[in-house]
């Protein structure tokens, strides 16, 4: 069997087994078995699991791609992150847990009202389903690479609806249940791609184990501390503390990555769950960097020019064959297992989300037909997924399609200064007024990130700008306070 047919027989052979998956874990599945998993999941099983979920598609080829301009720098955030995790367990997850909630965002209607709640949403809801197409995006377009080079001539458009079909198929019905599952096989499935990849590398360089980490160890790529000019942006304290802040933001109040948390049995397993998987989540990303050291010095060994865009560095090694067809066959299901792992959880809290905190499914319609209501608003996400990655495509423009991402991800912000006030005061707002200062808030700290540049062009700004829109919006919430607001308008 040649290379071309052994690929595609693979991921054959790899869908199959989620849609096994998805049959043996979603039969009888309701919407509580697609929301929470009927609160019956193993902690150890998301634990575990939940690694495939953090690492996207982009962060597989992306990791290993840093390395050669920022060492191992990254491993700082990675640290800040544990902080986050514990935070997120002893501090969030006892809150979702008491209220009993299926969409975290169900917190803030608690907390200050009913346009809070809509809000924090929608937000979630606008910046998941841009960061989720925007990744899917880019794993179509190297899918699209790699069948070429096979002698496949499949359509773009093709390529990306049978890859959010294939999602749809296996997470229609069980939802929840099923992706704690299919998350373990996929997580697997990168694991073994890293390892093995490394194996190979380290054969192609004549290295052992312990030679890899000697090598590595003595290599400048291997420095992992900045303690130098502040203004660098992956000075120490920068990294760390946006660390922090990222993962409570992109963690503890997304509702994709909270909803595995969400269906464990009880808060006691949420915390394990969490705190193993911070913990397991250190170590793979120290696998990704050895991998992208390694890397690096195969390239320089044999001559091979460093692309522009370093995101491409592990893609093009990989299907070069110089490796050998072991990693090339793990690089296509490493890249597909991250991606999927990502993309079906997200398509699943999209879905939630809406059907609960948008559609207030469980209080305006009968049980009878809120089943068959949440599989229309899954058909609904599917078809938008689809829409806009065919949009990025349409635009075929690097830096706007970017641009995009990154301003999605400036939604976050307010979610963190939503919740922190909440949870750090005991303050109430105007509620019909938060709406305002959640869409003001990237806004204002956009205007401010471009006023600093112009004052301090020395100061490099990088992850932090998650920081600065949460503390605008926190200041804005302030000046929202009921008595506080009242007076002034009087």
């Amino acid at each position: 069997m040649t290379t071309n047919w052994f690929i595609p027989v693979i991921i054959g052979v790899y869908f199959a087994f989620l849609i096994l998956i998805s049959y043996l874990t979603s039969r009888k599945a309701g919407n509580d078995a697609f929301f929470v998993g009927e609160r019956k999941s193993p902690w150890f099983i998301v634990a575990y699991g939940m690694i495939g979920a953090s690492l996207s598609g982009v962060t597989f080829i992306s990791i290993p791609g840093w390395v050669g301009a920022t060492h191992f720098y990254y491993f700082q955030m990675v640290l800040g992150y544990l902080v986050g995790y514990y935070i997120i367990a002893h501090v969030l997850m006892p809150v979702y847990y008491r209220m009993n909630v299926i969409s975290i965002y169900s917190y803030l209607k608690e907390r200050f009202g009913l346009f809070s709640y809509k809000t924090g949403s929608l937000f979630f809801l606008l910046s998941r389903l841009i960061g989720a197409s925007f990744r899917l995006y880019l794993v179509a377009i190297v899918l699209e690479l790699i069948f070429r080079q096979m002698g496949f001539e499949i359509p773009f458009v093709v390529t990306v609806v049978v890859t959010v079909l294939l999602i749809w198929i296996y997470t229609n019905k069980g939802g929840i249940k099923t992706i704690i599952w299919t998350d373990t096989l996929q997580t697997t499935f990168m694991l073994i791609a890293v390892v093995l990849t490394l194996y190979s590398v380290n054969e192609h360089l004549n290295l052992s184990w312990s030679g890899m980490f000697e090598k590595v160890s003595q290599s400048e790529y291997s420095s992992w501390l900045n303690l130098g000019d502040f203004n660098d942006s992956s000075h120490f304290i920068k990294y760390f503390v946006s660390g922090v802040f990222i993962a409570i933001a992109m963690t503890g109040l997304d509702q994709d990555m909270m909803q595995k948390n969400l269906s464990c049995k009880n808060l006691k397993e949420a915390k394990k769950n969490m705190i193993v998987f911070s913990w397991v989540l250190v170590f793979v990303n120290i696998l990704f960097l050895f991998l992208g050291a390694m890397l690096y010095m195969y390239a320089n060994q044999i001559g091979m020019p460093i692309p522009e865009k370093t995101d491409y560095l592990f893609p093009e090694i990989a299907l070069s064959g110089k490796l050998g067809t072991t990693v090339l066959v793990c690089f296509v299901l490493g890249l597909i297992a991250s991606a999927y792992s990502s993309a079906d959880s997200a398509l699943t809290a999209l879905t939630t989300s809406f059907s609960v905190d948008i559609m207030d499914l469980q209080e305006k319609y009968e049980p009878g037909s809120q089943e068959r209501i949440r599989r229309y608003v899954h058909v609904g996400m599917s078809v938008a997924i689809v829409s806009l990655i065919i949009l990025f495509r349409t635009i075929n423009d690097d830096s706007v399609v970017s641009n995009l991402f990154k301003a999605a991800g400036y939604t976050y912000g307010p979610l963190l200064g939503l919740f922190t006030f909440g949870l750090v005061t005991s303050y109430k707002v105007i509620d019909k007024w938060v709406p305002v200062v959640a869409i003001l808030s990237p806004i204002l700290t956009y205007m401010v990130l471009k006023l600093l540049m112009r004052v301090m062009p020395e100061f490099e700004i990088g992850f932090e700008i998650i920081l600065l829109n949460a503390l605008i919006t926190f200041i804005g919430l302030i000046l929202l306070r009921s008595g506080h607001f009242k007076k002034q308008l009087n």
